[in-house]
């Protein structure tokens, strides 16, 4: 990081104070007409920490860098990558909402 951007200083700092692997945090910035996108990559085994339960802790993170971008008069997002080797795939992901009615509907049939 040759430059220093307080948005991504503070999200660098979260994220590695987070994981387990804080080595293997990469967070790239892009500006942009409609502001600032930070990425975030990190290593697939703190995916969960990042997320959290019901993706809280990913919502609280970008409410903060909101809150460090309002302190600079920018728009600032986050966006996190799926990292490679993730466990969600087609057979992991839940079923939709139809697909849930349509399993509790044969259950009740029994």
């Amino acid at each position: 990081m040759s430059e220093n951007f307080s948005d991504q200083v503070f999200l660098e700092y979260v994220i590695k104070s987070l994981v387990d692997n804080p080595q293997d945090v990469k967070i790239d910035r892009k500006v942009d007409e409609l502001g600032v996108l930070l990425t975030l990559d990190i290593n697939p085994a703190d995916m969960g920490k990042i997320i959290g339960r019901q993706g809280n802790t990913a919502k609280a993170i970008r409410t903060l860098l909101r809150v460090v971008g309002m302190k600079n008069n920018a728009r600032v997002n986050l966006k996190i990558n799926e990292p490679e080797g993730s466990r969600r795939d087609s057979q992991t992901q839940t079923p939709s909402a139809s697909e849930s009615v349509d399993q509790a509907m044969q259950d009740l049939k029994l």
